[in-house]
């Protein structure tokens, strides 16, 4: 009996270290993937294929590793609940572990103690009684550690953790067969199992008692030194340190070894000094270029190799890099023509310490290192809208028959043969609303001629309106625009889904429709950078508005974006107002989000003017050309907030119904919108302007100078398109979305995409559901040309609690500003604006100057605090 348990044990040990070994195999890195030089090498043995690859294949697929590992996990928590029911129950289950093992399958009758039933009862005594007794329950820790290897959750060191658990279960049984034998013969209960009894009773007899407990002591003291890393650490923690004496000889015998060294150098460096000097003077040159030469070349490598290498590679290449770099010094004072002054003694510790700082402390510096700051974080649940909420209209594909084409080739080629002009190649493009046929004509014919013929081949078509570009530009043929029969409504939806402006990288894109060639046409408003939307009643110009808003709805997150919408006619842009504390910004005092009072556009566009301003004197400090290299520094976390510096949203400024604006207020209008159209782009401020009366009068030449980019919709007149586009063509539009877009020197006809009021409110109440900021984004306060606080009673019995705190950052910074005091003390606007209107009232700070701070009249704290004394 006892030769059949310890050939038990013995199967079970050979199978844990089984596992154990394979499993250190698979986590190898050198074993799991090895370099390219290394495969080429093993390629000739591939043939053999030992057992011990098949079994590391067997874990390497995901199914029969996640059974396997969800296995091992039911093992671990059904050994160990009948381990601790065994324990509870001290050999209740004794007489049914001892009967047949078909009685204990057979016989249902039979029902046993433990928690696990007799599969359990049967289990803890393989284990614990015939194995390692209490030491057992390490199995159901190994059994832990390989399911969660086989799930694929990190497991640090896991061979070296099944190693510890292996020792643990072997000396644990042993010192406790040790310490409890005189239980093994009076006991149905083994503390140390069958196989603790056994190699203690060897032990004993082949060491004795006394070296059996030596040995167990040592077993375990040398096996803490090898497992655990900071055993040394502790240990010499009670190891008596070195006395003060033998310390001091052992400084001085270090010092005497770095003057010899110290010696042996100089006495190279001046034997290379007089070969060198030995040589001409060009030779000399070479000599001293080609040793430079020759040792940065491994100088560069051995840099490279230290960030590839780990950190004890680098350790023991240190030596190597320093010499480099006192040999390259040398070179260069020979070079001059300079004796090398002799170095001070250094000690070699501190050489390794300045060679390994670079390479150790490098990574520490990026963990140390803040996260770049995110805008977005305010409101990180925010979601874009989702395309099913635009409406698809129509088909992708225009509906341009053949025998249309063919139709109207043949009246273009008849019609210009009638005025004996002859073309050799003719080529259509079918877009969504217009087809251009693309003409070559014959050598010796004027371009001029064929322009003039634009009626004539409008007549022979029955067409609504022809245009004739001569030429095309970037081609050598003549392009006629001849308007489909059946026109296709290019819906927003397929705008927005199209992979064009999906995958934009600009920094505001639009989208507004397709071209000719059926291309989706996107551009970034932040280049454009203001644009001038015009053309005649009912002709798209308020879609192509909804259209430019959508787009940059669908692309940017709110607080990136900021809208200033202005609608005299009160009902265009009113759709918007629900989605305020999400995309929109308006003046502290204002209560609509939507400006349609004629007599508040003057104050909301002075008040962009402070913004303008005040963004110049953020990017001044920050040493920034424009927004985008601004923000690019405060995301770095480059700049500090405490300095007033803060994320910069971009924002568009939409003005509906511009006639009206300047028929009412004139120059007071045009004079800020100049100013802002001027200088506005670099800090992230944009217009779009639109306007049913494209006249002189309207758009004058200060706008149109610094609107370089230009919508045109449908006009009336050819006069009207001058004054728009600086040239003729909008006239002869369609109409229904129809338009002439110019960027630069390009003119571009592009079908407008079609979006409906229905999906405009649909994307409103899909972003004004989600969570937004608590207020809309507040511009700054325009006190108008007379300013100041002059004929505005101020209670100073009712001081507000942050009056002396602001007192003293006001006098402190000597900077008078209501957005200091509001970003200070975290309080909203209209309060900072009572607060700096009590420290005027008070005489600490001096009168508003329009968009600069105020002065300060205390100097200093001590007069300061006399004059709040005073009060």
């Amino acid at each position: 009996m006892g030769a059949k348990k310890h050939q038990l044990v013995i199967r079970l040990l050979d199978i844990c270290s089984t596992i154990s070994l394979t499993l250190y195999f698979v986590q190898n890195p050198i074993f799991r993937s090895a370099p390219m030089t290394q495969k080429k090498k093993s390629t000739k043995k591939k043939s053999k294929v030992s057992k011990l690859s098949l079994f590391t294949k067997y874990f390497t697929r995901k199914k029969l590793r996640l059974i396997t590992g969800i296995v091992f996990f039911l093992f671990a928590f059904y050994l160990t609940l009948s381990i601790l029911s065994a324990i509870l129950h001290a050999g209740a289950d004794q007489s049914i572990i001892d009967s047949n093992v078909g009685d204990i399958v057979g016989r249902p009758a039979i029902k046993a103690k433990n928690w696990m039933g007799k599969g359990g009862a049967w289990l803890a005594d393989l284990f614990m009684n015939r194995g390692f007794g209490f030491a057992a329950i390490g199995f159901a820790y190994i059994a832990t550690l390989l399911g969660l290897f086989l799930v694929k959750v990190e497991v640090k060191r896991l061979g070296r953790k099944i190693f510890i658990a292996i020792f643990f279960i072997l000396w644990t049984s042993i010192a406790l067969g040790f310490c409890c034998s005189s239980m093994y013969s009076t006991q149905h209960f083994l503390p140390g199992g069958s196989y603790g009894y056994f190699m203690a009773d060897w032990l004993y007899a082949f060491l004795g008692g006394i070296g059996t407990t030596l040995a167990l002591l040592v077993s375990i003291f040398i096996f803490g030194i090898l497992a655990f890393e900071n055993s040394i650490e502790i240990l010499q923690q009670f190891i008596p340190k070195k006395k003060e004496k033998e310390q001091v000889e052992d400084e001085e015998i270090d010092n005497e070894e770095e003057q010899a060294e110290e010696k042996a150098v100089n006495e190279d460096i001046a034997s290379e000094e007089d070969v060198v000097r030995s040589v001409t003077e060009d030779d000399r040159l070479e000599a001293v270029f080609e040793e430079e030469n020759n040792d940065s070349a491994p100088t560069v490598d051995f840099a490279s190799e230290l960030t590839d290498l780990p950190s004890e590679t680098e350790e023991v290449e240190q030596p190597i890099e320093e010499e480099a770099e006192v040999e390259e010094k040398v070179f260069m004072t020979e070079d001059l023509d300079i004796p090398a002054p002799k170095a001070p003694p250094v000690p070699n510790d501190d050489l390794e310490v300045t060679v390994a700082q670079p390479s150790e402390n490098e990574p520490v510096k990026q963990m140390d290192m803040l996260e770049d700051y995110d805008p977005t974080l305010d409101l990180s649940n925010y979601k874009v809208p989702s395309v099913e909420l635009l409406i698809e209209y129509g088909a992708d594909t225009p509906e341009v028959s053949n025998d249309e084409l063919i139709s109207n080739k043949n009246k273009i080629v008849e019609t210009l043969r009638n005025y004996k002009i002859e073309i050799t190649k003719i080529k259509a493009t079918i877009g969504p609303t217009v087809t251009l046929y693309e003409i070559v004509p014959a050598p010796g014919v004027r371009i001029a001629k064929i322009k003039n013929l634009e009626d004539d081949i409008a007549l022979s078509l029955a067409a609504l309106g022809i245009r004739i570009i001569a030429p095309i530009p970037g081609k050598g043929t003549i392009g006629i625009e001849v308007p489909n029969r059946k026109p296709e409504v290019v819906s927003m939806r397929s705008i927005i889904a199209s992979k064009k402006f999906q995958e934009s990288n600009f920094e505001l894109p639009v989208a507004l429709g397709k071209t000719i060639t059926n291309e989706t046409f996107v551009v970034d408003l932040a280049k454009m950078p203001h644009v001038l939307v015009a053309g005649a009643t009912g002709q798209g110009k308020s879609v192509g508005l909804n259209a430019i808003i959508t787009s940059l709805l669908y692309k940017k997150h709110p607080s990136q974006l900021k809208f200033v919408f202005v609608d005299p006619k009160k009902v265009e842009l009113n759709l918007y107002s629900s989605i305020e504390n999400h995309f929109l910004a308006k003046m502290p005092d204002e209560e609509e989000p939507i400006i349609t009072d004629i007599h508040k556009v003057k104050a909301t566009l002075n008040s962009l003017n402070i913004e303008m301003d005040a963004r110049y004197d953020l990017l001044k400090k920050a040493h920034a050309r424009n927004i985008k290299e601004y923000n690019k520094k405060f995301i770095s976390r480059k700049l500090n907030p405490e300095n007033g510096h803060h994320f910069l949203p971009y924002i568009v400024l939409v003005v509906d119904e511009f006639a009206d604006l300047i028929m009412t207020a004139g120059k007071d209008i045009e004079t800020p919108i100049a100013r802002i159209a001027q200088l506005a782009r670099a800090v992230g401020i944009h217009m779009i302007i639109a306007t049913q009366r494209p006249s002189t009068n309207i758009i004058t030449g200060v706008i149109k100078a610094n609107f370089p980019s230009r919508i045109a919709f449908k006009v009336a007149s050819m006069i009207d398109s001058r004054t728009i586009l600086d040239q003729p063509g909008a006239n002869q539009l369609i109409g229904k979305g129809d338009m002439l877009i110019s960027v630069g020197s390009d003119v571009t006809r592009v079908q407008c995409a079609f979006v409906d009021t229905p999906e405009v409110e649909a994307i409103c109440d899909c972003i004004s559901e989600q969570r937004g900021y608590p207020t809309a984004f507040m511009l700054p306060e325009y006190e108008g040309e007379e300013g100041g606080t002059e004929g505005i009673s101020v209670d100073m019995k009712n001081r507000d609690e942050y009056f002396e705190d602001a007192a003293r950052l006001v006098a402190m910074n000597q900077s008078g500003s209501t957005s200091l005091i509001q970003r200070k003390f975290s309080i909203g606007y209209n309060r900072a604006g009572r607060i700096m209107d009590q420290l005027e009232a008070a005489g600490i700070v001096g009168p508003s100057e329009g968009s600069k701070a105020r002065q300060v009249l205390v100097q200093d704290e001590y007069a300061l605090e006399q004059l709040l004394n005073s009060l």
